[in-house]
């Protein structure tokens, strides 16, 4: 073979190679587009704080994309966002206080169900440090994210317990756990609000005054979960049993005590904490009772006492709670459960 010849012939054999090249690159492209869009995406609303570590686990480990889904985790402001969000469709989950499902229900008529449970909210009341009991805070301003539901309540319970009724004090909306530990922190007149983790440790830092837990006025608590529209629900429930699934296991791998190290460097990097209180955080996230509900259990005893409180501290039902069943569809729970044992 001629020298010319063989170089056309190693031209022919590098061209082939390229084609060939780019046609398996333009595949694996293909592919990996394709397994993109089969991805189902979802919206979902959360308050900034100690309740996300399960989503968190689940992005960090892969257990959405494991079922399929893409999220989009999105922090709200308040709860007016979240509650009005969901209701128009702007995302398509809401983790937050259950009681704001209730409110939806009962003052803005939306059609809302609960489908997980989660935690007991981890709260604390907050005072300044010159106040030395509840009976201080007569005719002082208390700060809460929306007057009418969940953390707020808990608050008037207690002080209502202490003999301060609604009128002897000022509340004074503005928005989630950062919004009130901002608000107290860097005014003296705002002398009460509830916290929780990593705010409160944050709070103490600050020289706020710990009074205790919010919740033990009425005992146990069903504080955070997941609700939905029903509508969207019945249309998308395979996303949803999915979304569950991959929520729960990212809770068993949260609250593996084989995970600890991996999972406090996580919530410093998610939370942006210094490593000693990611590690304090972690420890109330997984201290029993009051840890992470195991497996996202809904506590059904806990929600009673939480439409209790609407009941006794708003005055709604004409002072009677109605049965839970009203807000809650667990169906989907179940499902997702029976599907990862």
């Amino acid at each position: 073979m001629t020298m010319l010849a063989m170089r056309r012939s190693m031209i022919g054999m590098l061209a082939c190679a390229m084609i060939l090249g780019a046609m398996i690159l333009g595949a694996m492209i293909l592919g990996a587009m394709s397994a993109a869009a089969a991805q189902t995406q979802l919206k979902v609303m959360v308050f900034p704080g100690l309740s996300n570590v399960p989503i968190f686990a689940a992005q960090h480990k892969n257990l959405f994309a494991k079922h399929g889904l893409a999220i989009e985790l999105l922090n709200t402001p308040n709860s007016d966002v979240l509650r009005n969000g969901l209701a128009k469709g702007d995302h398509q989950i809401a983790h937050a206080a259950v009681d704001n499902a209730v409110a939806m229900v009962e003052l803005a008529k939306a059609d809302v169900a609960i489908v997980t449970g989660g935690d007991n909210g981890f709260n604390r009341i907050f005072v300044q440090p010159e106040i030395n009991g509840y009976a201080e805070l007569r005719g002082k301003t208390v700060v809460v994210d929306a007057p009418n539901t969940a953390y707020a309540l808990l608050l008037y319970k207690v002080l209502k317990d202490s003999g301060l009724n609604k009128g002897d004090y000022v509340v004074k909306p503005v928005g989630g756990t950062t919004a009130r530990l901002d608000a107290m922190t860097k005014d003296k007149a705002n002398a009460a609000g509830v916290l929780n983790p990593p705010f409160s440790f944050r709070a103490k830092e600050a020289g706020l005054k710990d009074m205790g837990p919010a919740a033990k006025a009425i005992g146990a608590y069903q504080a955070g979960g997941a609700f939905v529209m029903r509508d969207w629900a019945k249309a998308n429930s395979d996303t949803l049993v999915r979304y569950i699934s991959a929520y729960v296991e990212g809770t068993r791998w949260a609250l593996d005590p084989a995970n600890k190290a991996e999972a406090i460097a996580l919530i410093a990097e998610r939370l942006k904490l210094t490593p000693q209180v990611a590690a304090q955080t972690y420890a109330v996230a997984t201290d029993p009772p009051d840890n992470i509900a195991k497996d996202a259990k809904f506590d059904m005893a806990g929600f009673r006492n939480v439409l209790k409180l609407r009941a006794e501290i708003e005055g709604q039902w004409g002072g009677n709670a109605p049965p839970p069943d009203k807000y809650v569809d667990l169906s989907y729970y179940d499902r997702a459960l029976a599907s990862i044992r």
